[in-house]
């Protein structure tokens, strides 16, 4: 979690050394996701002080490509 401004923003970091099985920004999938939202929402009923926007952004890193999906899903 980090926060961008008054936005809290929970990142996934997915890395892969080559693509021979999709890039990895694929990894991060529907299933993923609702992982994700599922820990978010906990996250946020634990720590009540940090209610505003949310955000949430993929990092990925395949061999040595470096991608930043902001507001990936």
């Amino acid at each position: 979690m980090v926060v961008d401004g008054d936005t809290v923003v929970f990142v996934e970091v997915k890395a892969r050394s080559n693509d021979r099985f999709g890039t990895a920004s694929a990894a991060v999938g529907e299933q993923k996701q609702q992982i994700l939202r599922r820990l978010a929402a906990r996250w946020l009923d634990e720590h009540p002080t940090r209610r505003g926007d949310l955000r949430f952004d993929v990092v990925a890193i395949t061999g040595t490509r470096l991608e930043w999906i902001p507001h990936a899903f």
